[in-house]
Protein backbone atom coordinates (compact mmCIF):
# COMPACT_ATOMS: atom_id res chain seq x y z
CA UNK A 1 0.00 0.00 0.00
CA UNK A 2 1.57 3.22 -1.20
CA UNK A 3 -0.03 5.44 1.44
CA UNK A 4 1.97 3.87 4.24
CA UNK A 5 5.13 4.29 2.19
CA UNK A 6 4.27 7.92 1.49
CA UNK A 7 3.73 8.63 5.18
CA UNK A 8 7.01 6.88 5.94
CA UNK A 9 8.83 9.09 3.44
CA UNK A 10 7.36 12.22 5.02
CA UNK A 11 8.78 11.15 8.38
CA UNK A 12 12.28 10.43 7.13
CA UNK A 13 15.17 12.88 6.94
CA UNK A 14 14.24 15.30 4.12
CA UNK A 15 16.02 14.57 0.84
CA UNK A 16 16.16 16.17 -2.59
CA UNK A 17 14.23 13.19 -4.01
CA UNK A 18 11.40 13.68 -1.54
CA UNK A 19 11.26 17.39 -2.23
CA UNK A 20 11.13 16.81 -5.98
CA UNK A 21 8.36 14.21 -5.62
CA UNK A 22 6.27 16.66 -3.59
CA UNK A 23 6.98 19.61 -5.90
CA UNK A 24 5.90 17.52 -8.90
CA UNK A 25 2.78 16.36 -7.07
CA UNK A 26 3.68 12.70 -7.56
CA UNK A 27 3.40 11.76 -3.89
CA UNK A 28 0.06 13.50 -3.47
CA UNK A 29 -1.35 11.98 -6.67
CA UNK A 30 -0.40 8.46 -5.58
CA UNK A 31 -2.15 8.93 -2.23
CA UNK A 32 -5.30 10.19 -3.95
CA UNK A 33 -5.34 7.34 -6.44
CA UNK A 34 -5.01 4.65 -3.79
CA UNK A 35 -7.99 6.10 -1.90
CA UNK A 36 -6.93 4.87 1.53
CA UNK A 37 -7.37 8.38 2.93
CA UNK A 38 -10.49 10.45 2.45
CA UNK A 39 -10.26 14.08 1.34
CA UNK A 40 -10.33 15.45 4.87
CA UNK A 41 -7.39 13.31 5.95
CA UNK A 42 -5.45 14.15 2.79
CA UNK A 43 -5.81 17.84 3.61
CA UNK A 44 -4.20 17.23 7.02
CA UNK A 45 -0.96 16.66 5.13
CA UNK A 46 -1.18 19.87 3.10
CA UNK A 47 0.71 22.22 5.48
CA UNK A 48 3.71 19.89 5.61
CA UNK A 49 3.61 19.23 1.87
CA UNK A 50 3.60 22.96 1.14
CA UNK A 51 6.61 23.49 3.37
CA UNK A 52 8.53 20.60 1.82
CA UNK A 53 7.85 22.02 -1.62
CA UNK A 54 8.74 25.62 -0.79
CA UNK A 55 11.43 25.59 1.89
CA UNK A 56 15.14 25.36 1.27
CA UNK A 57 16.27 21.77 1.73
CA UNK A 58 18.84 22.67 4.39
CA UNK A 59 16.14 24.43 6.42
CA UNK A 60 13.93 21.33 6.19
CA UNK A 61 16.77 19.13 7.36
CA UNK A 62 17.68 21.44 10.22
CA UNK A 63 14.09 21.47 11.46
CA UNK A 64 13.87 17.67 11.23
CA UNK A 65 16.99 17.22 13.37
CA UNK A 66 15.70 19.76 15.90
CA UNK A 67 12.28 18.10 16.17
CA UNK A 68 13.15 14.42 16.14
CA UNK A 69 16.86 13.64 16.41
CA UNK A 70 17.59 15.97 19.31
CA UNK A 71 14.46 15.16 21.31
CA UNK A 72 13.59 12.15 23.40
CA UNK A 73 9.97 13.18 23.85
CA UNK A 74 9.47 13.42 20.07
CA UNK A 75 11.77 10.57 19.09
CA UNK A 76 10.64 8.50 16.12
CA UNK A 77 12.10 5.38 17.74
CA UNK A 78 9.00 3.73 19.17
CA UNK A 79 10.66 1.70 21.93
CA UNK A 80 12.43 4.80 23.23
CA UNK A 81 9.07 5.85 24.71
CA UNK A 82 8.26 2.42 26.15
CA UNK A 83 11.52 0.72 27.12
CA UNK A 84 14.01 3.58 27.16
CA UNK A 85 17.51 2.12 27.50
CA UNK A 86 16.39 -1.00 29.40
CA UNK A 87 17.28 -4.53 28.34
CA UNK A 88 13.66 -5.11 27.37
CA UNK A 89 14.28 -2.89 24.38
CA UNK A 90 16.81 -5.34 22.98
CA UNK A 91 14.44 -8.31 23.09
CA UNK A 92 11.66 -6.21 21.60
CA UNK A 93 14.01 -5.23 18.76
CA UNK A 94 14.75 -8.86 18.01
CA UNK A 95 11.06 -9.71 17.89
CA UNK A 96 10.28 -6.78 15.61
CA UNK A 97 13.15 -7.63 13.29
CA UNK A 98 11.82 -11.18 13.05
CA UNK A 99 8.41 -9.82 12.02
CA UNK A 100 10.05 -7.85 9.22
CA UNK A 101 11.98 -10.84 8.00
CA UNK A 102 8.81 -12.97 7.93
CA UNK A 103 7.41 -10.72 5.18
CA UNK A 104 10.70 -10.47 3.30
CA UNK A 105 11.61 -6.98 4.46
CA UNK A 106 15.38 -6.56 4.61
CA UNK A 107 16.66 -4.04 7.10
CA UNK A 108 19.19 -1.37 6.29
CA UNK A 109 22.08 -1.82 8.70
CA UNK A 110 22.00 1.93 9.35
CA UNK A 111 18.57 1.84 11.01
CA UNK A 112 16.97 0.27 14.07
CA UNK A 113 13.77 -1.80 13.69
CA UNK A 114 11.67 0.47 15.91
CA UNK A 115 12.16 3.53 13.69
CA UNK A 116 8.59 4.63 12.88
CA UNK A 117 9.12 5.16 9.12
CA UNK A 118 10.57 1.65 8.90
CA UNK A 119 7.57 0.26 10.77
CA UNK A 120 5.28 2.02 8.28
CA UNK A 121 7.26 0.41 5.44
CA UNK A 122 6.50 -2.93 7.08
CA UNK A 123 2.79 -2.10 7.26
CA UNK A 124 2.79 -1.23 3.56
CA UNK A 125 3.42 -4.86 2.55
CA UNK A 126 0.65 -6.31 4.73
CA UNK A 127 -2.99 -6.82 3.85
CA UNK A 128 -5.06 -3.71 4.67
CA UNK A 129 -6.86 -5.22 7.66
CA UNK A 130 -3.70 -6.63 9.20
CA UNK A 131 -1.85 -3.37 8.57
CA UNK A 132 -4.44 -1.41 10.53
CA UNK A 133 -4.33 -3.94 13.36
CA UNK A 134 -0.56 -3.70 13.52
CA UNK A 135 -0.75 0.08 13.45
CA UNK A 136 -2.90 -0.09 16.59
CA UNK A 137 -0.09 -1.70 18.60
CA UNK A 138 2.12 1.43 18.96
CA UNK A 139 -0.67 3.96 18.39
CA UNK A 140 -0.40 5.38 21.93
CA UNK A 141 3.24 6.30 21.23
CA UNK A 142 2.31 7.72 17.83
CA UNK A 143 -0.44 9.78 19.46
CA UNK A 144 1.84 11.11 22.18
CA UNK A 145 4.43 12.32 19.67
CA UNK A 146 1.67 13.79 17.52
CA UNK A 147 0.15 15.64 20.47
CA UNK A 148 3.50 17.18 21.37
CA UNK A 149 3.91 18.33 17.78
CA UNK A 150 0.38 19.78 17.75
CA UNK A 151 1.11 21.74 20.91
CA UNK A 152 4.16 23.20 19.18
CA UNK A 153 2.14 24.09 16.08
CA UNK A 154 4.31 21.88 13.86
CA UNK A 155 3.04 20.82 10.44
CA UNK A 156 4.46 17.31 10.99
CA UNK A 157 1.55 16.80 13.37
CA UNK A 158 -0.66 16.21 10.34
CA UNK A 159 1.08 12.92 9.57
CA UNK A 160 0.39 11.68 13.09
CA UNK A 161 -3.23 12.81 12.91
CA UNK A 162 -3.62 10.73 9.75
CA UNK A 163 -2.05 7.68 11.40
CA UNK A 164 -4.40 7.99 14.37
CA UNK A 165 -7.37 8.19 12.01
CA UNK A 166 -6.22 5.05 10.19
CA UNK A 167 -6.13 3.07 13.43
CA UNK A 168 -9.23 0.85 13.83
CA UNK A 169 -9.15 0.69 17.63
CA UNK A 170 -10.07 3.21 20.28
CA UNK A 171 -7.04 4.90 21.76
CA UNK A 172 -6.27 3.99 25.36
CA UNK A 173 -6.37 7.44 26.93
CA UNK A 174 -4.74 6.25 30.17
CA UNK A 175 -1.67 5.02 28.28
CA UNK A 176 -1.56 8.26 26.32
CA UNK A 177 -1.76 10.39 29.46
CA UNK A 178 1.04 8.38 31.07
CA UNK A 179 3.29 9.15 28.10
CA UNK A 180 2.30 12.81 27.96
CA UNK A 181 2.96 13.14 31.69
CA UNK A 182 6.67 13.06 30.89
CA UNK A 183 6.21 16.35 29.04
CA UNK A 184 8.08 17.69 26.05
CA UNK A 185 11.74 18.64 25.96
CA UNK A 186 13.80 21.49 24.60
CA UNK A 187 17.24 20.52 23.27
CA UNK A 188 18.29 24.17 23.56
CA UNK A 189 17.57 24.29 27.30
CA UNK A 190 20.93 23.81 29.12
CA UNK A 191 19.22 22.77 32.36
CA UNK A 192 17.23 20.08 30.60
CA UNK A 193 20.32 18.83 28.78
CA UNK A 194 22.22 18.58 32.04
CA UNK A 195 19.35 16.66 33.63
CA UNK A 196 19.14 14.21 30.74
CA UNK A 197 22.92 13.83 30.78
CA UNK A 198 22.90 12.92 34.47
CA UNK A 199 19.98 10.49 34.18
CA UNK A 200 20.85 8.74 30.90
CA UNK A 201 23.43 5.98 30.60
CA UNK A 202 25.75 6.58 27.66
CA UNK A 203 26.81 3.91 25.18
CA UNK A 204 29.22 4.86 22.43
CA UNK A 205 29.76 3.19 19.07
CA UNK A 206 27.64 2.40 16.01
CA UNK A 207 25.41 0.00 17.97
CA UNK A 208 24.59 2.42 20.75
CA UNK A 209 20.86 2.37 21.61
CA UNK A 210 18.91 5.07 19.82
CA UNK A 211 21.56 6.01 17.29
CA UNK A 212 20.16 4.02 14.39
CA UNK A 213 23.70 2.95 13.58
CA UNK A 214 24.77 6.43 12.53
CA UNK A 215 25.91 9.70 14.04
CA UNK A 216 22.76 11.68 13.26
CA UNK A 217 20.85 10.72 16.40
CA UNK A 218 21.93 10.11 19.96
CA UNK A 219 25.67 10.36 19.44
CA UNK A 220 25.27 13.84 17.99
CA UNK A 221 23.13 14.79 20.97
CA UNK A 222 25.72 13.46 23.40
CA UNK A 223 28.48 15.35 21.62
CA UNK A 224 26.50 18.57 21.85
CA UNK A 225 25.93 18.02 25.56
CA UNK A 226 29.62 17.45 26.16
CA UNK A 227 30.47 20.57 24.17
CA UNK A 228 27.96 22.65 26.10
CA UNK A 229 29.18 21.34 29.45
CA UNK A 230 32.87 21.99 28.71
CA UNK A 231 32.59 25.29 26.83
CA UNK A 232 33.72 27.47 29.70
CA UNK A 233 36.59 25.18 30.59
CA UNK A 234 37.81 25.12 26.97
CA UNK A 235 37.58 28.89 26.73
CA UNK A 236 39.64 29.26 29.89
CA UNK A 237 42.30 26.89 28.63
CA UNK A 238 42.48 28.69 25.29
CA UNK A 239 42.91 32.02 27.06
CA UNK A 240 45.70 30.62 29.23
CA UNK A 241 47.49 29.12 26.23
CA UNK A 242 47.22 32.40 24.35
CA UNK A 243 48.86 34.18 27.25
CA UNK A 244 51.69 31.69 27.40
CA UNK A 245 52.23 31.97 23.65
CA UNK A 246 52.40 35.73 23.89
CA UNK A 247 55.06 35.55 26.59
CA UNK A 248 57.08 33.11 24.48
CA UNK A 249 56.90 35.38 21.46
CA UNK A 250 58.16 38.36 23.40
CA UNK A 251 60.96 36.31 24.85
CA UNK A 252 62.01 35.01 21.42
CA UNK A 253 61.98 38.50 20.01
CA UNK A 254 64.21 39.73 22.80
CA UNK A 255 66.70 36.96 22.31
CA UNK A 256 66.79 37.64 18.57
Amino acid sequence: MYTYKALASLLTYPSADLQQAVQAGDLQAAIREEGLLDGRMQRKLDPLLREIAAWDLLDLQERYVELFDRSRARSLYLFEHVHGESRDRGSAMVELKSMYEDVGLELDSAELPDFLPLYLEYLSVLEPTEARQRLAQPIHVVSAVGERLRRRGESYAGVFTVLEAMCPEQLDKDELEQLLAHGDDDPNDPAQLDKDWEESPVTFGPDAPGTGGNSCGRIKQIAERIAAGQARQAAGQAHAQAGQGGDGSRQTGTNG
